[in-house]
Parts: C-alpha cells; sequence; structure tokens
C-alpha cells in the first residue's frame, strides 16, 4: 500500500502541479515530502491546509518512502532513482532517462495499463505528445490497427518548464516597450514567432523530440507502426497541439472515429465545425483530457484520416499521467 510520497523535482512546473493533482484528486497518501536541489531546500509549499518544506534530494531522503513522482531532470533520475528503488520505493519518472529502457514500462493508463504490472521499481512516464497523440490514436487503433502516423505538434512554451513561460511573458513585455529582446530558453526568439526546433538534431536530420514520438509510440502501442514527426514551438503559453495524419488497415469513416473519440477513455469530441467549434490552448489551460476535433477523410490517402487534438501538456502531458500510474498502482 501508498503511504508515503515524495516528489523529487518538486519546485518545477511539473512538480507544483504535482502538488496540485495530487490534493485535487485527493490520492490516498498518509505523508508527502517534498524534494528538490540544494537552492530549493527550506521553501514552503501548502498541501492540504499544512505547509510543507523542501528537503534535499539525496541517498536518505528515501528513507519509508513508497512511491517516488520524479520530474526532476534525466540525470537526477539516472542518479536516485535506483537508489529510492532500493529503499522499497516504486519510482514513476517523467523524465527520458528510463523510457526506452527494456527492463522498463512505459506506460499512458488509457493505452497500456497491463504494462504498470511488469515493473521492476520504476515505471516511466511518456513525452507529452507522445502521451497526448496515443490516447487520441487508441480507440481509433482498436477499431483498425493503424499502419502510419503523419504529425506535426504546435508545442507551448509550458514545454520548456517554468522558466520557458516566464521568457515568453518576458519577450512579449520587452517587445510592448521596445526593449531589446531577451532570448535564453529557446534557440530564437519565441514571442510571434514559430521555431521548428525543440531538442537537438540528430544525424538522420529529426530532433530528439521527434525521435521519441518515433520509438515512445510503438513502446506504448506494442506496435510496429511508423510516425513521421514535426515538432514546433509555438507562442501559445501552455498547451500543446498536434495536427495528426494517420492510415489504418481498413478505411474508417468520420462517423466510426467520431463515435470513437466520444466513448474513448481520457477524450473529450470537440468537433463542430458549422459553429466554429474546435480545440485551441487559449480555452483548454488546467484540463485533464485530450480534446480532439477537425475529423476527416484524407484526401491524399484513401485508408488516411485527419485530425486536431490539443491537450495541457503540463498536466496529461506530465503530472496527470504519472499521477494516474501511481493510482493503478
Amino acid at each position: 500500500m501508498i503511504r508515503n510520497v515524495a516528489i523529487m523535482g518538486a519546485t518545477g512546473a511539473v512538480g507544483q502541479e504535482l502538488l496540485k493533482i495530487l490534493e485535487q484528486r485527493n490520492f490516498p497518501l498518509q505523508n508527502l515530502k517534498l524534494l528538490a536541489s540544494e537552492r530549493s531546500v527550506g521553501r514552503e509549499y501548502e498541501f492540504k491546509g499544512e505547509k510543507l518544506k523542501v528537503e534535499l534530494t539525496c541517498k536518505d531522503a528515501f528513507k519509508n518512502v513508497d512511491l517516488v513522482l520524479s520530474s526532476a531532470g534525466a540525470s537526477v533520475s539516472k542518479e536516485f532513482a535506483p537508489i529510492a528503488v532500493d529503499a522499497g520505493a516504486v519510482v514513476v519518472d517523467n523524465t527520458s532517462f528510463f523510457r526506452m529502457d527494456p527492463n522498463v514500462p512505459l506506460v499512458v493508463p488509457e493505452v497500456n495499463p497491463e504494462d504498470i504490472k511488469l515493473h521492476k521499481g520504476i515505471i516511466a512516464n511518456p513525452n507529452c505528445t507522445t502521451i497526448m497523440m496515443v490516447v487520441a490514436l487508441k480507440p481509433i487503433n482498436d477499431l483498425s490497427k493503424i499502419t502510419r502516423i503523419h504529425v506535426a505538434t504546435y508545442q507551448s512554451a509550458s514545454g520548456a518548464g517554468a522558466t520557458g513561460m516566464a521568457e515568453l511573458k518576458q519577450q512579449y513585455q520587452e517587445i510592448v516597450e521596445g526593449k531589446p529582446v531577451t532570448v535564453k530558453k529557446f534557440a530564437h526568439q519565441l514571442a510571434y514567432n514559430l521555431i521548428p526546433h525543440i531538442d537537438v538534431f540528430t544525424d538522420n536530420g529529426y530532433t530528439k523530440e521527434e525521435m521519441k514520438m518515433f520509438n515512445e509510440t510503438r513502446k506504448i502501442m506494442h506496435s510496429d507502426v511508423r510516425c513521421a514527426a514535426t515538432c514546433v514551438r509555438v507562442s501559445a503559453l501552455r498547451c500543446h497541439s498536434e495536427a495528426i495524419s494517420f492510415e489504418t488497415e481498413r478505411p474508417l469513416s468520420i462517423e466510426e472515429v467520431s463515435n470513437a473519440i466520444k466513448n474513448g477513455e481520457g477524450l473529450q469530441l470537440c468537433d463542430d465545425v458549422a459553429n466554429n467549434v474546435y480545440p485551441m490552448p487559449l480555452n483548454l489551460m488546467g484540463t485533464d483530457d485530450v480534446y480532439v476535433g477537425r475529423i476527416r477523410k484524407d484526401l491524399a490517402c484513401d485508408n488516411g484520416m485527419n485530425i486536431w487534438i490539443v491537450g495541457d501538456q503540463i498536466r496529461k502531458g506530465a503530472a496527470l499521467n504519472a499521477v494516474q500510474i501511481a493510482e493503478r498502482l
């Protein structure tokens, strides 16, 4: 039974969202420990009416901890996740470090919950864009196997954490005031701009973010599906969007896909183009589900369909998915 929980990386954007979600969903815990680096030790955060002080992430921090929700960066997870497991905890890790480890399940509860029971102490949380996409595609894949995916993502500043959101706000303020624009977190100015570059480029011309979508989708769906992604940073503050084109083994009708989405777990159908209703980031900050609209046949592929999805990257794309895994545990 999970009684004692620790959030590793508690002061970051995802860590703070984990804190909110544990309270909002009344997660059944007795004690909560907040862990972070030395510079954050002593900060106080409220949880269920109590003030909790941030403690140092160190070897001794995991004594008597049953569950660690980790979002402190890959290098921190690499060092401390095995230590937490040795101390008796299960680690749900939100970093990239363990995702493609063949001994670590990569889980989206709406898609492959059965993989949770395969864990050996660590369960990996997928990349945010992958999570949103596979949640939307799961009920469609149940109708007919998806063989090919093309996706363009429109990823908000929140994907770069609290500092990314702060830099976008700062840039807009500097532009209004006629000051030089600060560019630190992103490769270029993000305000009034689109940057087709998230993470580093690999030898095949795709970025690591794009390759995550290829590799993680196959692992989560237990499929040989091929996914070609173009990941773009956009000047929305929060919530990621994706334009997804997919091909199935047999042709599907719009009605079939719409009904599958409507009845799918963790999904909301938002598709009434006659009244200009479709998912948009501005309206969906703070929501838990993945919203799907613009469902239509692909004019370039007989067995193809196109959809548009939006979800809150910090919630379902990160913190909520981790808590849902913990709830299943």
